[in-house]
């Protein structure tokens, strides 16, 4: 008997397939340049028929669709019905980049196999359970209800899965451990995991808040915003672009990638330098804020692009946390593979871990089908 699930993850400009039996996979790829000129797809309507029609799903029990943003009515993934589907289409002010590439691929799979069970995966949804005071800015109460505004928080589907493979790698209870999950990619956020629940993330109500990006700004004074309207004679969608897309190591540098920052600082670049200073201080700063609130950590896990395979960020990133019981070994951390990094003995332990949010994805849209 099989037991195929197809994950489709759409999305702003590509799609993300795999194909699995069981843990194995059967067929992987991504469509890449989706809308835009040059060759890819004219739409993702187009690119998941593209994907359907090319792969053998014979035998097909499921498919998980990654859908980005729940806001509060989604605290797990959820079989696809239309009324799923129209609030997902309510959330589309909170992710209108996303959700809309998302409800492209599910209208597809749904019209292409409509005897096929399909589940959509949130990436908010690791964090309902967030505690109010984390959750909850600090402004006008009503008008925060009215807007939904507050702390959704993002890479869920990767925080969960990096925090329950730290607990098969050190063979300890997931109930029992507190784990900081750092997911450094072009898009970056940090996470305290107490016990299996999210009770902290650095991302907010959009995933600009938080770590310094690729090309997100983070943290950053809300005044600043206002300084560039007033002063700066910047429309809304000026600054959204500034701070979205040519900030972070973009604004810093002129590039994005991280091993590009690091070549350029190793060469002398003194804007690569201080890019690198300011990113991984911003990590250092979110690692310690955990700590203080989980109250005891048992290990922190880099993973994504930067987390890792940028060296030099994992070991910047923990210098001086020495006093936590937070240390990295300069041989294990440059090793590859999933691993333990910190000293032998250490009180914290340090890993890296490969993130795989598709294998997360396809493990919970069979919880949802009960395969």
């Amino acid at each position: 008997m099989t037991d195929r699930i197809l994950v489709l993850n759409c999305g702003s400009s590509s799609v993300k397939y795999r194909l699995y039996d069981g843990e194995r996979v059967l067929d992987k790829g991504t469509v890449e340049r989706v809308g835009e000129p040059g060759g890819g797809p004219a739409d993702h309507e187009s690119a998941v028929r593209g994907i359907i029609d090319r792969l053998d799903l014979d035998g097909l029990t499921g498919v998980g669709h990654r859908v980005v943003h729940g806001g509060r009515r989604f605290s797990a993934p959820v079989l696809i019905d239309d009324a799923v589907i129209a609030a997902i289409e309510e959330l589309v002010p909170l992710a209108p980049l996303h959700n809309p590439a998302n409800l492209a691929g599910i209208r597809v799979a749904r019209e292409a196999l409509p005897d096929v069970g399909q589940v959509a995966v949130f990436d908010t949804a690791f964090h309902h359970t967030l505690p109010e005071a984390a959750a909850t800015y600090a402004i006008d109460r009503e008008t925060a209800e009215r807007h939904d505004i507050r702390r959704y928080g993002f890479h869920g589907t990767s925080h969960a899965y990096v925090s329950r493979r730290v607990a098969e790698l050190l063979d300890r209870p997931y109930a029992e451990l507190n784990t900081i999950t750092l997911h450094l990619g072009n898009g970056a956020s940090a996470c305290a995991v107490e016990g299996g629940r999210s009770v902290a993330t650095s991302m907010g109500m959009s995933p600009l808040e938080g770590l310094v990006m690729g090309t997100r700004s983070g943290d950053i004074d809300p005044t600043i915003v206002f300084h560039l309207r007033r002063e700066g004679g910047l429309g809304v969608d000026e600054i959204d672009d500034l701070l979205n897309h040519r900030s972070g190591l973009l604004g810093l540098t002129g590039v994005n990638d991280m091993r590009e920052v690091l070549a350029r600082r190793d060469a002398g670049d003194p804007a690569a330098a201080l890019a690198f200073d300011v990113y991984c201080r911003r990590i250092t700063g979110y690692v310690g804020a955990y700590y203080a609130l989980l109250g005891r950590v048992d290990a922190i896990a880099f993973t994504a692009g930067v987390g890792e395979h940028a060296a030099p960020v994992r070991e910047a990133a923990l210098a001086g946390l020495d006093r936590l019981g937070v240390a990295v070994d300069p041989a294990r951390n440059a090793a590859d593979g999933d691993r333990v990094i910190s000293p032998a003995g250490a009180e914290v332990t340090v890993c890296v871990i490969g993130t795989d949010e598709e294998r997360e994805i396809a493990r919970e849209t069979r919880d949802v089908l009960g395969r």
